[in-house]
């Protein structure tokens, strides 16, 4: 459909341009001769040629964007539609400046001093989109991506020229990592100004992950660490293989060297009146409260099977 638009959007611009031309080169004028101290043929010419550019224009934007579309994912599809947009309206605008006004140079010189006139009126809307271009060039995130934009955080659901639309996880409303069901617009411009965390950068969309359950020191530590082992790799433990080769592959293009198990571990600390046992695993964000839900029931109930080898502390300090 937007091809066939697009083709009979250019033909029209084709028949207007070839109209414009005819009308300018014909020796007569329609109506009063004159209105508002301009030649009606004139108004007629570059009302023609205006109309054959934005019909142009509009019809070259919807044969390339289904053209670049074609092959594009949902993330990849949302960056072109931004970028096509700001290419044809800038050349729109110039286009018809210069049609209207037959100042070609004039019109780029004008829009210089506009500009430069503008960089001091509106700073915050130009370090928006500076904040914009540099989310294209840079990719910190995308459309899709679980991020951390300062104190908001959330899944990008859109990235204008100016702010950037979050679905929020967490905040106010909720304390776990869930989503609120509020939509907040952050400034781009908080991407050059800010801290922006990516959960799930890196090239893999899953990131790591602890579970702390706190047993008593009469704890039979090698039991208990072997149960949380046991049970997360019955949720995650073929899913976490696979993740952890993707992110060696990864690791591995950069200059950091970091020994990386494709296994949960469980690693040991000491508090006050008890120990506590830290399960660490790979899960993608989205399912992170999901799969700590579930390993909580799995461990806890193992646990539970064997007073004998695993116990709580009972202070008040727990």
């Amino acid at each position: 459909m937007k091809r066939f638009v697009g083709l009979l959007s250019v033909a029209g611009a084709v028949l207007l341009a070839f109209a414009g031309a005819v009308v300018s080169t014909a020796e007569f004028t329609l109506g009063p001769a004159m209105i508002g101290g301009v030649l009606t043929t004139e108004l007629l010419i570059k009302g023609l040629f205006a109309g054959a550019v934005v019909l142009g224009l509009w019809g070259v934007h919807l044969l390339v964007l289904e053209f670049l579309l074609r092959t594009a994912s949902k993330r990849r599809a949302h960056d072109i539609r931004n970028v096509l947009r700001l290419v044809f309206g800038a050349a729109g605008i110039i286009a018809l400046l210069g049609v209207l006004t037959d100042q070609w140079v004039g019109v780029l010189l004008s829009l210089g001093v506009v500009g430069f006139a503008i960089t001091f009126a509106l700073q915050q809307p130009l370090l928006s989109l500076l904040g914009w271009l540099y989310i294209m060039a840079k990719r910190p995130y995308a459309v899709g991506d679980r991020v951390r934009i300062g104190e908001t955080k959330g899944d990008v659901i859109k990235v204008d020229f100016l702010v950037t639309t979050i679905w929020e996880v967490g905040g106010e409303l909720v304390s776990t990592n869930q989503p609120s069901g509020r939509v907040v617009t952050v400034p781009n411009s908080m991407v050059l100004a800010s801290e922006v965390t990516n959960f799930g950068g890196g090239g893999s969309e899953y990131v790591w992950n602890e579970l702390a359950i706190q047993v008593s020191y009469e704890t039979d530590l090698d039991v208990a660490s072997t149960v949380m082992i046991e049970e997360a790799e019955e949720v995650i433990g073929e899913e976490m293989v696979d993740r952890i080769a993707d992110f060696r592959e990864r690791l591995a293009e950069t200059p950091v060297e970091l020994e990386v198990t494709d296994r949960p571990t469980v690693n040991i600390t000491q508090g006050e009146s008890w120990v506590e046992l830290r399960l660490r695993y790979v899960v993608h964000p989205r399912r992170g409260t999901r799969v700590r839900n579930e390993l909580y029931e799995r461990i806890l109930d193992r646990f539970n099977e064997n007073p004998t080898v695993t116990s709580f502390p009972v202070s008040r300090n727990r």
